[in-house]
């Protein structure tokens, strides 16, 4: 999983969130957390507590992530975030906890001319190539569901775009003529078609630290014809070590009415 869509994920989880983002750039996100958020991630309960308690003007937090080190520009400071970090581990739990599927409105000023709104289902997915090391990448798929139209990385067309829960006065949508259950179907066998196009040496470069790992394993119960069961133990760890599995999560997707 690459920097940028670490920092893709979290620009996009915040601002689904309703959390200011204060600063966007290459190497860091700056996010001013609502009441919810910051009681969902930053582990202050006692805080919380008091301010509801004394009925306190509550003050949550204003976070910094940084999310490539190699691109960090002036003395910035903030949290690291990167694959495999407990806070990104913890963001994704959340997006899970509440509910991974949303529907939203591409706000229109009450000045224009009254908008047509077209259905799009987007589906986030995450990849996982997994053996005795473990790569995890990002996609982002959306489908116009008039035309059948597929757009990879569609998270990033939804930046700068107004979205609300309610569909704005100034605007109507047309309704969908490729049902979101079957524009999931090809939407799987599009990520499907990812996978297969991907270089897959990892499992080819797996199997042979297996085979290695293996005469290693033989070696040492040489001439002993009635194997003890520590080898049989010490086998099986092998195998669930080495054995290449490709794992394919959706981690949340929603239906956007877009202009």
């Amino acid at each position: 999983m690459y920097p940028q869509q670490v920092h893709s994920f979290l620009r996009q989880f915040f601002i689904e969130n309703h959390c200011e983002v204060v600063h966007d750039s290459d190497d860091a996100l700056t996010v001013q957390l609502t009441i919810d958020i910051d009681k969902r991630i930053m582990n202050r309960p006692y805080y919380w507590q008091y301010v509801e308690a004394t009925n306190s003007e509550p003050n949550p937090a204003q976070v910094t992530f940084i999310t490539d080190q190699n691109k960090l520009s002036g003395n910035r400071q903030g949290e690291n975030v990167h694959f495999g970090s407990q806070r990104l581990s913890q963001l994704f739990q959340v997006t899970k906890e509440q509910g991974a599927f949303v529907k939203m409105y591409e706000q229109v000023n009450s000045a224009e001319v009254q908008a047509v709104l077209t259905p799009w289902l987007s589906v986030n997915y995450k990849i996982s190539y997994c053996s005795d090391r473990t790569k995890e990448m990002l996609y982002s798929f959306g489908m116009n569901l008039l035309t059948g139209q597929i757009e990879e990385n569609f998270h990033e067309s939804l930046y700068g775009v107004e979205l609300a829960p309610n569909m704005s006065e100034a605007a109507f949508h047309v309704q969908y003529i490729i049902k979101p259950s079957r524009a999931l179907d090809r939407l799987d066998a599009a990520i499907e078609a990812v996978i297969s196009q991907d270089d897959h040496t990892w499992a080819e470069e797996s199997a042979k630290r297996w085979e290695r790992d293996m005469r290693v394993l033989e070696y040492f119960y040489e001439g002993i014809d009635n194997k003890p069961e520590s080898y049989e133990i010490e086998k099986q760890a092998l195998e669930e070590r080495y054995d290449a599995k490709i794992k394919v999560e959706i981690i949340n997707g929603g239906l956007f009415y877009l202009k």
